[in-house]
């Protein structure tokens, strides 16, 4: 909204004309996020360490997480209005596609700061229910689906890496399809968000991913050469990951090995949940199976441990699960862990990018 007031005095002064470029705009916000962030990050460490807001850490958890008690945490009360505020300063205030991430970052961000302020401010229970979790999420994520299979324009065919003339249509089930993958990416997420600074790198270089995905998308003659599907107005998620990606360096800076700060459900869910929404509106679906390879590497872990430990009566495939953790304790050092695996997410985001030509 900021840049549509600036750009009001264009006629005037001719380079504000520059604010007009959705790459100029995503360079803004981008370094608005980061400079917020380091302006409120130390603030906001001190304010949760005051109203005692720490770590919980789990009993069966590896041993060397005692150290993580105590911990502030729910750091992504700060990490989303940063995101929200600098989208908002320099994204096109019309542009549908903005409002529904921001619908889903505030739905998903509610439900993580229930469950946080249960475990951690309360701490008279684990959390919301697995039940009730999931209804909540599926529900927000049944909203966005919908709005998107109505709205004008807005095609419910899927887009396959490597086949560019197999593109099936879906019809109403897209739907489904679209609540699994936002469902599915905020818990990927959640779940990957063990160590210090775990989540927050794959998540970064994930949204680095997509924010050329958008861009490309939302762009009518770049989309036609690569030959991947042009969504009208998807450009302006751009802006929206340089705003999560800024924000997300801020929050690395406190969350590096040893962590100062944790982001919690109330930052690791709604993040997850934005990555599926831009990949289910930039119509690159699949390839969020490569991008984020490290979030679905780590909930394929928890599904394989808990099926074969409910088949076998008690036997284990994993030391722990999330796999992280069975790297723990076969005796990595955790930095080597989250180092490891952000090399691990680096390529596969590499190898994501060459889908935009093996067509």
């Amino acid at each position: 909204m900021l840049y549509k007031l600036i750009y009001l005095f264009q006629t005037d002064i001719s380079w504000l004309n520059v604010f007009r470029y959705i790459t100029f705009r995503t360079i803004l916000t981008t370094l608005t996020s980061l400079v917020i962030f380091f302006v409120l990050g130390v603030w906001a460490i001190n304010r949760l360490r005051t109203m005692q807001v720490g770590q919980y850490v789990r009993d069966d958890g590896p041993p060397n997480h005692i150290n993580k008690v105590g911990t502030p945490t729910m750091g992504g009360c700060l990490l989303l209005p940063v995101i929200m505020a600098s989208t908002l300063f320099w994204a096109e205030p019309k542009n549908v596609y903005v409002w529904l991430v921001m619908f889903v970052i505030v739905c998903f961000g509610l439900i993580g700061f229930v469950d946080d302020y249960l475990k951690n401010i309360r701490k008279s229970s684990r959390g919301l229910s697995i039940k009730s979790k999931f209804a909540l999420q599926i529900l927000a994520a049944l909203v966005v689906a919908i709005v998107l299979h109505l709205y004008p324009g807005f095609d419910s065919r899927l887009n396959v890496p490597f086949f560019k003339a197999f593109t099936p249509d879906l019809g109403w089930t897209y739907i489904l399809l679209a609540v699994f993958i936002i469902v599915g990416a905020s818990n990927a997420v959640n779940l990957t968000d063990g160590l210090d600074g775990l989540a927050i790198g794959p998540i970064i270089v994930a949204f680095s991913s997509y924010l050329i995905f958008a861009y490309l998308s939302g762009n009518v003659k770049t989309s036609s050469y690569l030959q991947i599907p042009y969504v009208a107005g998807s450009g302006e998620l751009t802006v929206l990951c340089g705003a999560v990606l800024g924000a997300s360096l801020g929050f690395l800076w406190y969350n590096a090995y040893p962590a100062e700060l944790f982001m919690g459900d109330v930052g690791s869910l709604p993040l997850g949940a934005v990555l599926g929404t831009v990949a289910v509106i930039t119509k690159q679906e699949l390839v969020l199976i490569v991008v984020g390879g490290i979030f679905v590497f780590e909930t394929v872990s928890v599904i394989l441990q808990v099926a074969y430990f409910k088949m076998t009566g008690g036997q284990r495939i994993f030391r722990m699960a999330p796999i992280h953790h069975h790297f723990e304790l076969k005796g990595w050092p955790e930095s080597k862990v989250t180092v490891r695996f952000w090399i691990i997410a680096i390529i596969l985001a590499l190898l994501s990018m060459g889908t935009l030509k093996l067509r």
